[in-house]
């Protein structure tokens, strides 16, 4: 399997956009009105539309390039279109599946063999060619396409909302995902901010964008390719904001820079708010995000899609793509030095498509009478193997210290939802912890104590933590025990779309990120989360929390992610919590390596 963002990658992490429903329902004429649900094919008409037929794009004098934002969608009208995507097992290939839906009746349609080869969308989709004022091809490259991409409804009569998830996942252990354009909607074909810059130079091109030869065959797709004008513009954010360099210290900064230092720093979420920075590789350190960590800085383009973050903006190892943010509003956020997560979303005035969801709230009182685990459905937490496995030393902070840092991820695969309310006592440190249970319509019919919730004030942290949710260890070759990682406590929020083909998965969970889902210092009460289908991952990026392997020898290890290690949880299944990725300590003291083979057939580390 191809590897994440920050080896280069291109991906899709987006999320719906309102304004962009009205810059593409300006083209909604020349689509044909839906016909009568009754009498409806059961194949969906696919089309390619341009949302207009010109665009502006901006190359930034300190980091040149141009994300070709062109504003081409593919709409999909007698119906939705559906894939399903998943892989029984990670020595098994990611296969595809066409969801045909007529009425009540559902039919599969298997797509062929090695069409997709990951979870980040349809690889080869668009083609792209670009042409100058005299004529000449300056670019020509194929794109992949996320069909949950930003996307907007292109008739008044669609369904209000999309059904289907808000991004593409790009976890490298993902298992499962459901890829969607809802009836009467279009969804961007624009690869969002995962995309790779291109250099053109200031002045007009034409842009020519069509869907290949092979997409068009397998999903009945006219050959009607889009013409776009664009101008490139050079800009400065000296000449935007004026000479101060406090408005350039806040300024938006490449993919590249953005992606940060890679191994032991660069993440937001649980990564950035546990993660050891040095200073010479912070990004934009005056930026922060409603809970505390680092932002990821704005890429250098102008957003005019919609493209949006992915709903895991929470702790997950990679920082989410930014808001899609207009001018007007980019420029006052720089103008407060910071793109924080809090400032953006939509409320009146604003509809960037970015809203955060809102955190879970705890029941009004504690449960009281007998504690009751009832015969109903329960979560199944599980773990993925270990990924985003890097050394360091331990920098100025630890000094003489090597570290292995990584990514774990506890995911629930249901059919139930863990719900876990904290409750604190007037002048109690630690809220007391309680497990609810639901019978299939929804209704509360059980609960158990679940042990404790500590607050955690380190700065970057600032929420509370539920205990021994999960244990992090470093078996030798003979998988005994050799290190333990000292992180054992966590705020859970769905970060991750690990399988949204499980029974009752939700593809549109809430309380996804930390500053909403984790509570604050002075809550009465608290309510945490993992959703069906969702995982949550964090990063072992902070000296302490990672393993010290200062004192061990190389050779060949063992990180062992594993689920619910006191069984405190009660589940469907306990069997199946434990994951274990192998690593090659190699290297000496101050200068230690790692190698990492693959998984199965996921070759990501």
């Amino acid at each position: 399997m191809m590897t994440r963002p920050q080896q280069g990658r291109t991906h899709r992490l987006t999320r719906p956009s309102i304004a962009i429903a009205a810059a593409v329902a300006v083209t909604a004429g020349v689509v044909a009105a839906a016909p009568d649900a009754k009498t409806a094919e059961p194949t969906p008409k696919l089309s390619l539309i341009a949302a207009s037929t010109s665009v502006t794009l901006d190359s930034w004098k300190d980091d040149p390039g141009v994300y070709l934002d062109l504003g081409t969608y593919l709409t999909s009208e007698n119906g939705a279109f559906e894939l399903k995507v998943t892989r029984k097992s990670y020595k098994d290939p990611v296969v595809a599946t066409q969801v045909l839906r007529n009425g009540k009746k559902t039919t599969n349609k298997a797509l062929p063999a090695g069409l997709v080869k990951d979870f980040s969308g349809l690889p080869g989709f668009a083609q792209v060619s670009v042409t100058d004022a005299a004529g000449k091809t300056v670019l020509k490259q194929t794109e992949a396409f996320c069909p949950n991409n930003a996307s907007g409804r292109i008739r008044p009569d669609a369904p209000a909302q999309s059904k289907y998830p808000q991004s593409c996942p790009v976890n490298p252990f993902t298992l499962g995902s459901v890829w969607g354009v809802e009836n009467g909607w279009a969804s961007n074909t624009y690869a969002g901010y995962y995309a790779k810059p291109v250099q053109l130079a200031a002045g007009t091109y034409t842009a020519k964008i069509s869907v290949t030869k092979k997409y068009r065959d397998l999903f009945g797709i006219a050959n009607k390719p889009q013409t776009v004008k664009v101008t490139v513009r050079e800009r400065s954010w000296e000449e935007e904001e004026g000479s101060g360099s406090a408005a350039r210290s806040a300024a938006p900064r490449s993919a590249k820079s953005a992606a940060g230092h890679q191994g032991h720093t660069g993440h937001t979420g649980h990564g950035g708010h546990e993660g050891h920075q040095r200073a010479a590789d912070a990004p934009a350190a005056s930026a922060h995000t409603a809970h505390g960590a680092p932002a990821r800085p704005e890429a250098p383009a102008a957003r005019t899609t919609g493209a949006a973050p992915t709903f895991n903006v929470g702790h997950g190892p990679y920082p989410p793509a930014p808001p899609a943010l207009p001018w007007a509003l980019k420029k006052e956020s720089l103008q407060r030095q910071a793109f924080s997560a809090a400032k953006v979303g939509d409320r009146p005035g604003q509809t960037d498509g970015s809203r955060q969801a809102p955190g879970a709230k705890a029941n009004a009182k504690r449960p009281t009478g007998k504690a009751t685990v009832p015969d109903v459905p329960k979560p199944d937490l599980r773990s993925l193997p270990a990924y985003g496995i890097t050394v360091s030393d331990g920098y100025e902070d630890v000094p003489g210290k090597d570290y292995l840092a990584f990514s774990a991820n506890v995911w629930n695969a249901g059919p139930a939802k863990l719900v876990v309310d904290g409750f604190r006592s007037p002048g109690k440190e630690l809220m007391d912890a309680y497990q609810y249970f639901y019978d299939a319509k929804g209704k509360q019919v059980g609960y158990t104590p679940t042990g404790t919730m500590e607050w955690d004030p380190r700065p970057g942290h600032e929420h509370w933590h539920f205990t021994d949710f999960a244990s992090y260890r470093l078996l030798k070759a003979d998988k005994k025990e050799s290190v333990r990682s000292g992180k054992e406590a966590f705020c859970l929020a769905n970060t991750d779309a690990v399988d949204y083909t499980v029974k009752n998965a939700n593809w549109h969970p809430g309380n996804t990120d930390l500053s909403t889902a984790c509570g604050q210092e002075n809550s009465i009460s608290v309510r945490e989360v993992l959703d069906v289908g969702s995982g949550d991952t964090y990063t072992q990026d902070l000296p302490g929390q990672s393993f010290d392997i200062t004192g061990l020898p190389n050779g060949t290890y063992y990180i062992q992610v594993l689920a619910n290690p006191e069984n405190r949880l009660k589940e469907t299944n306990h069997k199946n919590n434990s994951a274990l990725r192998k690593v090659v300590l190699g290297g000496k003291k101050g200068a230690r390596t790692v190698q990492v083979p693959a998984h199965d057939l996921v070759n990501a580390n």
